[in-house]
């Protein structure tokens, strides 16, 4: 919990200049005076990231009288520590490679060099930018009550919030995830960095250690290299993104070492040690321990749901330290007052399914709905470079659903437009149930496979098949048509032989 009077010495917060002074200014106000509750609230949200922004926005505009509480920056982790600053760099760090590789496409540039406290200030500031959005004023201003310090439940319809009691119909807990405290010797010797600090930087590290083959691991390890850090990424899997299809995530792997990445896979991270001013990171590979030294650390695993603090053993809310509290499929929790969304509550940890979660909550706590969890089509992506996307079943995933399924593959150096882009290391994949065109999964790899994705998710959603993503018109040239190509994969496999010979007996009638 950051105390208002010392908001200023919040770690996510530094350095506290100009910018994260609007930030502060606009997610945790110093001066702000919390509401006096009058009368009973249809819904009290516990958690202002984005599952508690926005069920509260959304029951608010629909009528609803809402309680927001928030002990902490409101916007959570996507706002700061998470989705946007995150982007910031990569954007960043995509610029800094289209000029160190100029000279591939003709264009040569001299004195390449990377202002790092630049790269950063520039975060910070596009965050303070963006920060409005969530702020409490403007949380205000829609007609929420905003409550800043730690919520408490002290029965199944109240909670207690700095001396105060709010009465409630329904609750939500939207309180959100942490980086975990791994139980890894001498962890806290080398203060690592998480996602929670690492944009804090504002100097680059000439040597940074990053542990773990997640996206947020990935993603930092490409971006760091690409500023100049010699970086190595240790993973304990064969390759990174291991949730993903082996050949998707070799493409970004590739890509990352021609980045500059060193890859310590199959590895265990057994223990840290300070040596002086290095920070050493001794692992195991094959039984044989080995260590890399650096100047910064960065823990790029492991989260932590936030339960603690809130009163649910009171309430019969059930929960798991280290899932997450326990929800059905209508993310209402073992207490049907009280109900759970976003990364406290689901294993989708992505801003988007937060979102979506929310508007479920909404609705079956405002107007008893029935909304269920398992209908989300709930994409993803990892935004290396290439980014990785996926949506649906793999094909490990139908394979344990009993689903058979036929797949089809398209691959970028068949695409026109990423020939001329330079960008043929990839690839789009789908999933059909076998024998019919209705889609099941997809995964994409390319340069904006983030975007390219929601093609296969609209699709999927509205039960539209691959038939008709083939018989839709793409521009030309597009690297969206690695899409289109999938569909002409499957409407050539209806020419069956016997059609095929159908269709010549009738062409030679009719010449």
């Amino acid at each position: 919990m950051i105390a208002t009077d010392h908001i200023n010495e919040s770690p996510e917060l530094q350095p506290f200049d100009e910018h994260n002074q609007t930030l502060a200014d606009n997610v945790h106000p110093q001066t702000w005076v919390n509401p006096t509750p009058s009368g009973r609230y249809n819904l009290v949200v516990i958690g202002a990231g984005t599952a508690g922004l926005v069920t509260a926005a959304g029951a608010a505009g629909l009528g609803a009288k809402v309680a927001l509480i928030e002990r902490n920056l409101m916007g959570g982790d996507c706002l700061n520590v998470g989705c946007v600053p995150s982007k910031a760099i990569i954007s960043a760090a995509r610029v800094a490679a289209s000029v160190k590789n100029g000279d591939t496409f003709g264009v040569n540039v001299d004195g390449f060099q990377v202002d790092f406290g630049k790269v950063m200030e520039r975060m910070r500031s596009l965050r303070a930018g963006i920060s409005h959005h969530d702020s409490a004023k403007r949380f205000q201003e829609l007609g929420v009550d905003v409550f800043i310090g730690s919520g408490n439940f002290t029965s199944s319809g109240t909670v207690e919030v700095g001396g105060q009691t709010l009465e409630f119909k329904r609750a939500v807990i939207a309180t959100g995830a942490r980086a975990a405290n791994l139980p890894i010797p001498g962890l806290e010797d080398v203060n690592a960095l998480t996602n929670e600090t690492i944009f804090s930087l504002t100097e680059l590290p000439a040597r940074l250690t990053v542990i773990g083959g997640g996206p947020i691991g990935s993603e930092m390890a490409q971006s760091f290299a690409r500023f100049g850090s010699q970086v190595t990424q240790i993973e304990k899997t064969e390759h990174i993104l291991a949730r993903e299809d082996a050949d998707a995530a070799k493409v970004v792997q590739a890509s990352m070492e021609r980045d500059g990445v060193n890859f310590l896979t199959s590895a265990n991270v057994k223990r840290f040690e300070m040596r002086g001013s290095d920070k050493v990171t001794i692992y195991e590979i094959d039984g044989v321990e080995k260590e890399v030294a650096s100047d910064e650390i960065l823990i790029g695993i492991g989260r932590t749901p936030n339960v603690d603090g809130m009163g649910l053993e009171k309430v019969g809310v059930k929960f798991d330290k280290r899932t997450g509290i326990e929800v059905n499929d209508k993310m209402q929790t073992a207490n049907p007052m009280i109900y759970a969304a976003g990364d406290v509550a689901s294993k989708f940890k992505f801003t988007h399914a937060a979102d979506f979660l929310a508007r479920i909550v909404i609705g079956n706590t405002l107007f008893k709905g029935r909304s269920k969890a398992s209908n989300l089509v709930i994409p993803w992506a990892t935004y290396t470079s290439p980014e990785l996307a996926h949506v649906g079943m793999s094909t490990s995933d139908a394979a344990e659903a009993g689903i058979e399924i036929d797949t089809f593959t398209q691959q970028l150096s068949g695409v026109d437009r990423a020939i001329l882009e330079g960008q043929t290391e990839g690839f789009a994949r789908v999933h059909v149930k076998k024998g019919t065109d209705q889609i099941v999964g997809a995964t994409i790899v390319a340069e904006n496979a983030g975007d390219m994705i929601s093609e296969f998710t609209l699709a999927m959603t509205n039960g539209i098949g691959l038939k008709k993503i083939g018989s839709t018109i793409h521009p030309y040239p597009t690297q969206a048509e690695v899409i289109r190509k999938l569909g002409d994969q499957f409407n050539k496999t209806r020419l069956t032989p016997m059609v095929s010979k159908l269709f010549k007996k009738w062409l030679a009638w009719t010449r």
